[in-house]
């Protein structure tokens, strides 16, 4: 099984997100229909813009505090480092 810690923005610098989850499709598909009255669903927190694999679920976890402790402009740079452009990585993991 693979677990994912991953990142959902509102857009490009707006709020952000850090989460974990075992079925990355269906948790950021949970999030885009704001399933669950949450801070993602409040403020319209919808586009995935980073994520990673991880193969056991203490090391996600443990990636998954680290970056929630992190200050706004590591999580920016971490986030354009692969996708610059903030573009909505949804459909990608979607095939």
């Amino acid at each position: 099984m693979s677990y994912y810690v991953y990142i959902l923005a509102s857009r490009r610098d707006g709020a952000i997100y850090v989460g974990i989850t075992n079925d990355l499709v269906r948790r950021v598909y949970e999030h885009r229909m704001k399933a669950v009255p949450s801070f993602t669903s409040k403020y319209n927190i919808t586009q995935l813009v980073w994520f990673e694999i991880y193969d056991d679920p203490i090391s996600a976890i443990s990636r998954e505090k680290e970056l929630k402790k992190w200050k706004r402009g590591w999580k920016t740079q971490l986030i354009e480092a692969t996708n610059p452009e903030w573009n909505d990585l949804y459909e990608s993991i979607c095939v």
